[in-house]
């Protein structure tokens, strides 16, 4: 047999063992697998596992996604691939882990077919693409007893948490009952509710009513929502998490229904804002003079938690604000107003804010510890543990502003206020463990009941009649009395309500919401963990695949911090420049254009090409700052280009002298023989 035959028998032997070698390892070795991915987003996590362990009968999983329409769709729809890729990954996971308790099928719905009418039927979300084709990208979990829980659509704001969703549906399967939140805010967050006569008026007018808060829209999906009056004695008892944003003078009474509901074990997570923007006074307002309060605290009770929040006192970082221009024709400066936290500014150790990457705050207060211990992290006041939960860097700082500075929104001004720090400053913290009372005496309220018990006496239990002296109609008074002390309380505070706003965490994208950071998450985490769902904690904001280029940011913080200086120096001579220009220019106005003096005229020229060389050498400095950035990127550029070549010429030369090695050895052992 000749060399030319031998080596073509070679090449075909070698392509016959490739492709068993495939086969083999794909029916073979289907099961295992591995996750290479950073973030193991194909990984599930413990809490999944642990649901899916829970499982007493079999789930029927339809995925339904319109793979063949998505191919001829335009190019927004076929970014979902790469998404439903994933997802149907994550399923067929879901269906190992299982044990025989997940059937996972998929379904692509053509158009007059019968899987599309059952889409729709399951109430999955159809998006029209041409005349017949409609996009499907839901799923649909079904029990054995024909009860069925459905995603209607796999939006792209949800893609972090995909996985909780998922998990979700099937812990809903288990226990089949959802939780209560109740939600007491001085603010519109559960939409406007006008029917009749209103309702007419404003369809009339063009109006519509305000929808609910978009946080409030997703909670729906998953809780049962109520609404709390801001006048009540007592927190309903059905009501297993209270939710309180933005209180504004509250009656002593609602403050005693939210102190003994904390007494009692009920989960309580407090949004207070020492300068809402949500609630700011509009335009319109301010010119009638009408500067309504948008400041809102509980100190009244957060004292006895250990905490307070000083009012007109805000937390800041210049490493942590953003540059943004506040005019199209001006240039950005930092924002000390908006906190962008990023990774360190969460606690790590706690599942609210483990898995976050960043939360953006607006005019966020600041949350002290009465009691101040020790160790900033834990403290020890008593029976009352306070875990941080939101924090500055170590360069953060306070700073204060009245309503009316801050109404202004004059960024210079306001980073006039603010000087750098050397310890952080929370805005979150998670309160737990034994509390007292904050109405040790009880609270004395109008009897306007009445209520008799069931012998016809009156019911003096909780109540000690009274007898208003100032009132002629003797109204009669009763001190309600409760719980003075708690043993399993826990209460999350942060001092920010605009984080959760549509204009903060939501931004829409046609027909698509998508979430903007992880500030839905926070809140969200919170939910859950307050809500004792140990196994859907874990489960959390898993699949957040945003990394910052902290590299970048460094370089870019310590250019900043070099050219700080020289930029202020340049910018307050060019603004004295175009000051002295503007008098310059106000002054020559008034006089004869015609017997304007030379002098004047060489001065305002002199000072024009001034005031050009000084913005010429701060666009230099800038420049300089920017190339430090632009060579980091050149390199980086540079590196990937060249390293796979490198390694595959490395891999070259080594098998080369190893081949050449081979080949003297042969030739040696040749001639010996």
């Amino acid at each position: 047999m000749n060399r030319t035959l031998q080596a073509i028998v070679g090449v075909i032997f070698v392509a016959i063992i490739m492709f068993s070698t495939i086969s083999i390892f794909q029916n073979v070795g289907k099961s295992a697998r591995l996750d290479i991915t950073e973030q193991k987003l194909y990984t599930l996590s413990d809490g999944t596992k642990a649901i899916l362990g829970k499982l007493k009968q079999p789930l029927k999983v339809k995925l339904f996604y319109a793979q063949t329409a998505a191919m001829k769709a335009p190019d927004q729809i076929k970014f979902y691939n790469n998404y439903y890729y994933f997802v149907q990954a994550l399923l067929e996971e879901y269906q190992r882990a299982g044990k025989g308790m997940i059937e996972f099928s998929l379904i692509d719905p053509r158009p007059f077919s019968d899987e599309e009418q059952e889409a729709l039927r399951y109430g999955l979300q159809a998006f029209p693409i041409t005349e017949e084709e409609n996009f499907f990208f839901g799923l649909v979990m079904q029990t054995q007893f024909g009860a069925f829980r459905s995603i209607p659509f796999f939006s792209p704001d949800r893609q972090n948490f995909v996985e909780y969703d998922i998990s979700y549906l099937i812990d809903q399967a288990l226990t089949r009952q959802k939780r209560k939140i109740g939600i007491l805010s001085s603010l519109p967050v559960m939409g406007e509710d006008v029917t009749g006569y209103m309702a007419q008026m404003m369809e009339l007018q063009g109006q519509r009513p305000r929808p609910a808060w978009t946080i409030v829209a997703q909670l729906r999906q998953k809780y049962e929502i109520s609404q709390v009056e801001n006048e009540v004695t007592q927190i309903p008892e059905d009501i297993d998490i209270l939710l309180i944003i933005h209180p504004k003078d509250l009656p002593e009474k609602t403050l005693w229904a939210i102190d003994q509901f904390v007494l009692k074990g009920g989960r309580t997570i407090i949004c207070l804002d020492p300068f809402a923007f949500i609630d700011a006074p509009t335009p319109q307002q301010r010119m009638m003079g009408q500067m309504t309060k948008n400041s809102s605290d509980l100190n009244s009770l957060l004292r006895h938690w250990h905490l307070e929040m000083p009012a007109d006192t805000f937390a800041g970082d210049r490493s942590l604000a953003p540059l943004a221009a506040q005019q199209r024709d001006q240039r950005s400066q930092k924002i000390i107003s908006v906190l962008d936290l990023q990774s360190g500014c969460f606690n790590t150790d706690n599942p609210i804010t483990a898995d976050l990457n960043q939360v953006r705050l607006l005019y966020a207060g600041v949350l002290q510890k009465v009691d101040k211990p020790q160790d900033p992290n834990e403290a020890d006041t008593g029976q009352v543990k306070l875990t941080p939960l939101l924090m500055t860097t170590a360069q953060g700082n306070t700073w204060t502003a009245n309503s009316f500075e801050l109404t202004m929104m004059d960024p210079g001004r306001l980073m006039d206020k603010f000087f750098d720090g050397n310890k952080p400053v929370y805005m979150g913290y998670l309160v737990s463990g034994g509390f007292k009372t904050a109405f040790p005496g009880g609270i004395e309220v109008k009897d306007e009941t009445g209520d008799k018990d069931k012998d016809g006496e009156k019911n003096t239990d909780d109540a000690t009649e009274k007898k208003d002296e100032g009132d002629t109609k003797e109204t009669k008074m009763k001190v309600l009395t409760g719980l003075t002390e708690g043993k399993d309380c826990a209460v999350a505070v942060f001092a920010d309500v605009d984080f959760i706003t549509d204009i903060m965490a939501f931004q829409s994208y046609g027909p698509f919401l998508s979430v903007v950071g992880d500030n839905a998450a926070l809140l969200l985490n919170t939910i859950e963990t307050l809500s004792g769902s140990g196994d859907l904690i874990s489960i959390r904001s898993r699949g957040n695949v945003k990394r910052p280029f902290t590299v970048v940011d460094k370089i870019e913080a310590e250019a900043e911090k070099v050219t700080l200086q020289k930029v202020a120096e340049l910018q307050a001579k060019i603004n004295g420049y175009a000051q002295e220009l503007n008098e310059l220019q106000a002054s020559a106005k008034k006089q004869d254009q015609q017997v304007i003096a030379s002098s004047v005229l060489d001065k305002i020229k002199k000072i024009q090409l001034a005031k050009r060389q000084a913005e010429a050498q701060l666009r230099q400095v800038n420049m300089g700052r920017r190339e430090k950035i632009e060579h980091l990127g050149h390199r980086l550029e540079l590196i990937n280009m060249l390293l796979a070549p490198a390694i595959i010429l490395c891999i070259a030369i080594v098998l080369g002298i190893r081949r050449s090695a081979r080949r003297r050895n042969y030739i040696s052992h040749a001639s010996d023989a």
